[in-house]
């Protein structure tokens, strides 16, 4: 059965870092499409950056030149580098299948950004 565990969120200020980590099993990250996500109080899930097969990265515009979407093959771990946060990006950050795996939402890792 396919799981993800992640881990790596807490608070920072405005402009600090996190990195966010995701242990994948059932499934194998360099094979499969894989994605961040995040869902803030009263909103929807959103997609955040997500990685194809083939190490093709993309990212929701809010977050594009401060977020970066990586993973380690041999650990079968997906990481997301997060830098100059900001308070809008205060959610609890989810990981899955780029096509998205139902059964296989995690806890998250919450994220809040606050001076």
């Amino acid at each position: 059965q396919v799981q993800f565990v992640e881990s790596g969120g807490g608070l920072v200020q405005p402009g600090g870092s996190l990195r966010l980590s995701c242990a994948a099993s059932g499934i194998i990250v360099r094979i499969a499409a894989m994605a961040w996500y995040r869902q803030a109080p009263g909103k929807q899930r959103e997609l955040v950056a997500a990685i194809s097969s083939i190490g093709i990265t993309n990212y929701v515009d809010s977050v594009k030149g401060r977020f970066t979407i990586s993973r380690d093959d041999a650990k079968n771990t997906v990481y997301l580098q997060m830098n100059s946060l900001k308070p809008e990006d205060t959610a609890v950050y989810y990981c899955n299948a780029r096509t998205v795996v139902a059964s296989a939402w995690g806890q998250g890792t919450q994220v809040t950004v606050s001076s």
